[in-house]
């Protein structure tokens, strides 16, 4: 657009110009061999300007002919090189995309277009490559080439310490991280791997160089380095508490300056406080915390933030807690140990039991069994209040990479990892999945068990009484659900069988072992294929005390 305005610009000057001179004729005379040449303003002047304009031309074509090779083989070169850079870039995705086929493809014709000394990024398609096919040794040769280079230096370190993590050589990966993060502060990778490192040996002035080269690098979010400071100054004062409690002290109160919620540097920050016998400021910052976040460890230490003070000086100092937070779990929690400690069993009921009300869960109830087993000493209670705390919520805890662990610590003793511990609730494992089968239709029985079979069934007698009858009870269908009859006094053996246990006082138990033992000898002699034969009773048998009515209709038997 400015070109062409420019343009416009001076053809209406060149015009203005013209229209001036034609304005104002006058002539022009020139003396030249002996001749005097005159001609008009005007012809003289359109005369030098195509004058002009002809060298002008002249001069660019003699110059294109004289510049016509060079300008040839800049095209052809420049062909070559977009066709190379469109290769590299075609095997570059195929690499991310995993096709290895098709990568070497590309590969080898990157190579033969561009010059691989300066386009880095053919060796990094090579070592694409090489991954891609399996060839991890030739991939890492590759990296370790690019460490020569200044522009690729960063990129074979990168890959180097990929290659050592995937081999599980950790040592060797912190080491190709180290030299990374010393470069270039601002990779994060690098940066993480190394504080990992340095934290994991206790080096913590290290990492804390490796935080403060962070932050002059101003790349990375100033929450997020103060968080890692902080960290790693609470780790420090952690270590160094009981053999250099000065510098553990400062440690600890320059965490807490930077993250005044965070639980730990809170804690450790009002022990080193309460060490020097400055009660008041390391109440102060347990309280700051309490407030917003009630913690288990804020309440621990700050009752017992003189271990001299009795049991009766601990119970104000958990109620002046509670008044700080009032309806919390925790505030009711804190009261209700204090109050058991101090043998107050009426304010550690009630306060357990707001606990209780306000979310039950495995702690609750403990105390709860804790209270009573030193109180009332109900037993009873006791089990239902532990057996209600194997059902109930657990309680919160600090967890990392999916374990339980008693205590916070900067890096995670399963996977190293630097700042992963978070307090919460621990994740239960669902039960299994019960199947219903309501819905499904039922299955029918086959014709040979839906087939009724006589059951042969015995009835215990007493010692003395005649032989027990054999009676052969048809079941009833599945479908059907028979009520068994009540037979009152019908049945002679059950009845002769009463009478003989009376007279003989003899228990149930022993006469059904008395009548096993008959039958056993009844067994053991020979009989005739009649007796083997089962008795059929489509009646009862003839008695005396039966009436004809009763004798009509038959007996049924159902065993339980």
């Amino acid at each position: 657009m400015i070109r062409l305005l420019v343009f416009l610009l001076a053809v209406f000057a060149f015009g203005l110009g013209f229209t001036w001179l034609a304005d104002r004729p006058g002539e022009m005379m020139m003396t030249f061999g002996g001749y005097q040449y005159r001609v008009s303003l005007m012809v003289a002047i359109v005369t030098v300007v195509a004058i002009v304009a002809g060298v002008m031309l002249l001069w660019w074509v003699l110059k294109g002919l004289w510049r016509s090779p060079y300008t040839v083989t800049r095209y052809f070169r420049t062909r070559r090189r977009d066709r190379g850079y469109q290769a590299l870039s075609t095997g570059l995705i195929a690499a991310g995309a995993g096709d290895a086929a098709k990568a070497k493809s590309m590969r080898k014709q990157a190579a033969k277009l561009i010059n691989a000394d300066r386009e880095p990024l053919v060796h990094l398609l090579d070592a694409q490559t090489a991954m891609l096919e399996g060839d991890h040794d030739g991939a890492r040769k590759k990296f370790e080439a690019m460490l020569d280079d200044p522009e690729t230096r960063l990129l074979g370190l990168r890959g180097l310490y990929l290659e050592a993590e995937r081999h599980g050589d950790h040592a060797a990966a912190r080491h190709y991280a180290g030299r990374a993060s010393a470069v270039a502060p601002q990779l994060a990778w690098a940066s993480d791997a190394t504080l990992e490192d340095k934290v994991a040996q206790g080096d913590w002035d290290s990492a804390l160089r490796i935080v403060d080269a962070q932050k002059s690098t101003k790349q990375i979010d100033r929450d997020v380095l103060n968080r890692r400071k902080a960290v790693m100054l609470t780790g420090k004062a952690m270590t160094l508490f009981e053999s250099q409690f000065d510098q553990a002290k400062a440690a600890a109160i320059e965490a807490n300056r930077l993250q005044p919620e965070f639980v730990p540097a809170a804690v450790i920050a009002a022990r080193a406080y309460f060490r020097g016998d400055e009660l008041r400021r390391g109440s102060k910052i347990l309280e700051h915390v309490w407030k917003r976040k009630p913690h288990p460890e804020v309440a621990q230490a700050y009752v017992f933030a003189r271990p001299g003070n009795s049991t009766q000086d601990r119970l104000p100092r958990a109620q002046k807690l509670q008044s700080l937070r009032n309806n919390n779990v925790e505030s009711a929690l804190v009261v209700a140990r204090a109050a058991l400690d101090a043998r107050e069993f009426h304010l550690a009921r009630e306060q357990a039991e707001a606990a209780l009300r306000l979310e039950p869960r495995e702690s609750v109830y403990l105390l709860l069994a804790d209270i009573e087993e030193a109180d009332v000493r109900n037993q009873g209670k006791i089990r239902e209040y532990l057996s209600k705390a194997v059902r109930a919520q657990r309680d919160p805890a600090w967890t990392a990479d999916g374990m339980i662990f008693d205590t916070w610590a900067p890096v995670s003793p399963i996977s190293g990892r630097f700042d992963v511990f978070e307090w919460k609730t621990p994740v239960e494992r669902a039960a299994p999945v019960i199947e219903d089968h309501r819905d499904e239709p039922a299955q029918e029985p086959e014709p040979e068990q839906a087939e009724t079979h006589p059951t042969i069934v015995s009835l215990p007698v007493a010692v003395g009484a005649p032989p027990p009858t054999v009676l052969e009870v048809v079941q009833p269908e599945p479908e059907a659900e028979v009520e068994p009859a009540v037979v009152e006094d019908t049945a002679p053996v059950q009845t002769a069988a009463k009478t003989d246990a009376d007279q003989d006082d003899t228990s149930a138990e022993e006469a059904f072992a008395a009548s096993e033992a008959d039958r056993s000898v009844d067994e053991a002699q020979p009989v005739d294929d009649e007796k083997k034969k089962p008795l059929e009773l489509t009646r009862l048998p003839d008695d005396p005390g039966v009436s004809d009515d009763e004798k009509k209709e038959p007996a049924r038997f159902r065993l339980f």
